[in-house]
This record gives C-alpha cells, sequence and structure tokens, in this order.
C-alpha cells in the first residue's frame, strides 16, 4: 500500500512540474502559538497530495526548530546554499513524511536567493519570526501568502490583531490569510472568522481571508511524542483531516502577483528584488469588543 502511495505522488509531481512554485510564509504573533506545528502538519497534508514541499525554517538552532521536532539533522541551512557551499539536496533534511526542511536561520544571507529556485514547481513554505518591532525578514517578504496562526481565545486574537497594525506599519500589508487553530468546532471557527475579517475590513482597512480551521485533537500531543505530525501518526483524526482540507483549498487560493516567465527554473543565487508584501500604512485603532466575541 505505502508503494502505490509512494507512485501516486511521485505521478503527480511529474504532472506539476512546470507549474511556478507557491510561496506561503506561517507566522504566529506569540511564542507557541502553534505556527510551527502547523507549518509541519501543512506540509506533510502537501506532500500527500504529490507535491515536492521545502520547509524553510527561520527557528533553526531554537528549541521550536522543526527539525528538532521532527529528530533529523541537516547538513546545512540556507546561506550554505546561497554561498554555494552545499547544493539544496546536500543541505535540506527531509523528514520521513517527504518534506524537506532547510534551516534559514535569522540573520543569515536570506535576501541573496530567491526561495522559488529552490523548489521548482512545489510549495516552499517559511515558519517565519516576526522580530519585536512586527517586521518580517527579507525572506518571509518574498512569499506570495503571509498565514496567521492564531487559537481561539481573546488573548491570541488581541496579540493577532495589534501584530496586524505593526505589519501595516513595516510593511504596509493590507492583506493576509488566518487560520484559526484548537476550535471545538465549525460554529466556534465560523463565529471567529466572521469577527475578526469584519473586524479588519472596519478598522483597519485590511483583507483578513480565513484559511479555514483545525478542531482540537488530543492526538496531535501523541503526535509530537512521536516525532511525528498528527497527519502522518493519525491520519483519521479530526486535527489530520482539518489540515487537509486547508492544504487542498491552498492550491486554489488566487495569485498575488504574476510569476515572471521562467523565474522558477533561474539559477539558485539571485540578489533581492524587494518586497512582495508592499502596501499603504494605516493608523493605529483599539481592538473592537467584537473581535473577540
Amino acid at each position: 500500500m505505502s508503494k502505490l502511495v509512494a507512485d501516486q505522488a511521485d505521478g503527480l509531481r511529474r504532472l506539476l512540474a512546470n507549474t511556478p512554485t507557491r510561496v506561503i510564509a506561517v507566522a504566529g504573533m506569540d511564542a507557541g502559538g502553534g505556527a510551527s506545528d502547523a507549518t509541519m502538519n501543512l506540509g506533510a497534508a502537501l506532500v500527500q497530495q504529490g507535491k515536492d514541499v521545502l520547509v524553510l525554517d527561520e527557528h533553526g538552532g531554537t528549541a521550536a526548530a522543526i527539525c528538532a521536532a521532527w529528530a533529523i539533522d541537516p547538513l546545512g541551512d540556507l546561506a550554505d546554499v546561497a554561498d554555494r557551499r552545499l547544493s539544496r539536496e546536500g543541505a535540506i533534511a527531509r523528514a520521513d513524511c517527504g518534506v524537506g526542511v532547510l534551516p534559514a536561520p535569522l540573520g543569515d544571507r536570506h535576501a541573496e536567493i530567491d526561495p522559488r529556485t529552490l523548489c521548482a514547481g512545489g510549495v516552499v513554505l517559511i515558519d517565519a519570526q516576526i522580530d519585536g518591532e512586527g517586521r518580517l525578514s527579507p525572506l518571509a517578504r518574498l512569499a506570495d501568502e503571509l498565514l496567521l496562526v492564531l487559537q481561539p481565545n481573546a488573548a491570541s486574537i488581541t496579540s493577532a490583531y495589534a501584530g496586524i497594525k505593526r505589519l501595516h506599519y513595516a510593511h504596509g500589508l493590507k492583506q493576509l490569510r488566518f487560520l484559526v487553530e484548537g476550535v471545538a468546532g465549525a460554529e466556534e471557527a465560523q463565529r471567529i472568522t466572521t469577527n475578526l475579517s469584519s473586524t479588519g475590513s472596519r478598522y483597519l482597512a485590511v483583507s483578513l481571508e480565513a484559511a479555514g480551521w483545525v478542531r482540537t485533537d488530543a492526538h496531535r500531543a501523541d503526535a509530537r511524542r512521536l516525532r511525528q505530525t498528527v497527519v502522518e501518526a493519525f491520519p483519521a483524526s479530526p486535527a489530520a483531516v482539518d489540515f487537509r482540507r486547508v492544504a487542498v483549498e491552498m492550491g486554489a487560493w488566487p495569485w498575488r502577483t504574476a510569476v515572471p516567465r521562467g523565474r522558477a527554473q533561474r539559477a539558485a543565487v539571485e540578489p533581492l528584488r524587494g518586497p512582495r508584501i508592499d502596501l499603504p500604512l494605516i493608523r493605529a485603532t483599539p481592538l473592537p469588543r467584537s473581535a473577540v466575541a
């Protein structure tokens, strides 16, 4: 059975080989907010769709690092690839589920490499860190989409709201997607997504688009102890089902900007061509009560 699944995935990869590479930065406003775990689960779900997936981990070398969570050991990091000390395949570590992981610690030469050249025709997920001033790294600013992960509680939603305002001041960001983790069910998720989307439009003049939700699931803690994602370890669990649904819907997200012809086939090292997240600033506004209702 596993060989059949692998053969199907390989066939899908060949069919998708000429498609543009999609780059998605995944971030949370608070440490421990679940962004890294969501990145891992989405990556595993995308691989099951037959996609080639590379995770660039800005937490490399820390306790939050994805390599540590998956118990894998890369031979290098993004700077090694940018400086041509190692090839892409020579630097990355690959999890058992098939996701490739390459540490991209902050402060390295992120600006000198286009992430699209590292995974032609696939998906690059950036497990992004937001700094103390609410800024994304140069690497994360190259993403086509920013996906914000938040929890279904007032503190997390308030923190996310404040972080979105800081992103406006730092980058002129006017649209992003958000994923609500740990909801009891569809009704709770719908209430939060409707309130947050309405708040963003009314008070921030920013488009906050729901990317979906993931139900609370005790299997996730069990999966972490096994050094796996819930998608790998417990594929029939509620959270695994939800992550696969979100991963499928990601493929239908519209492209925010045109992909230049031949860009995905260029050499691995390119100069920085400017942020993709580049829109006007707004005034700070207090969080309305409806946002956390």
